[in-house]
């Protein structure tokens, strides 16, 4: 009997990367948290949509992730919704993201924060950037994709 593994509960997407962005890569990184932050992301109420993950004396943070606190966070610590986090990644992931975004221009860009085993997960992914007319490709073939539905489901 083969046990399957629970599929990670989604807390935040960035959808708009996936449509600014060629997404090339992606990695796992654990994050450094407040017990503050752990209550809010439990609730639902974390945001990646304007943050970027940067590579800097060897170590990755995460810069302009929303987590709004809760009413009821504790009254003696003061909660800053966009702190800087650190990323935990290994050495070996880290200098390979490093190597990859000073060579060959490419971005760190967040593309969903989960549960995975009771610890908060974020998939990162190695980006490059999408000019106006691929967005608009994409965008073409996302609404033939809808209509095709569209017509199969009538028929």
């Amino acid at each position: 009997m083969s046990q399957t593994k629970p599929e990670p509960k989604l807390i935040a997407e960035n959808r708009k990367a996936r449509f600014d962005y060629f997404i090339e890569d992606r990695y796992e990184a654990g994050l450094v948290l407040q017990g503050w932050e752990v209550k809010a992301m439990r609730a639902g109420k974390a945001q990646l949509t304007e943050s970027y993950v940067y590579v800097k004396n060897g170590e990755a943070f995460l810069y302009g992730a929303h987590i709004t606190p809760l009413n009821t966070a504790s009254t003696h610590v003061i909660a800053e919704p966009t702190r800087t986090r650190k990323l935990l990644l290994n050495r070996a992931e880290l200098e390979q993201l490093k190597d990859v975004v000073e060579r060959s221009g490419y971005t760190l860009v967040p593309l969903e924060l989960y549960w995975k085993a009771g610890r908060a997960k974020i998939r990162i992914g190695v980006a490059k950037g999408k000019k106006q007319h691929d967005k608009r490709a994409t965008e073409k073939d996302r609404d033939w994709q809808r209509d095709k539905a569209r017509i199969l489901r009538t028929r």
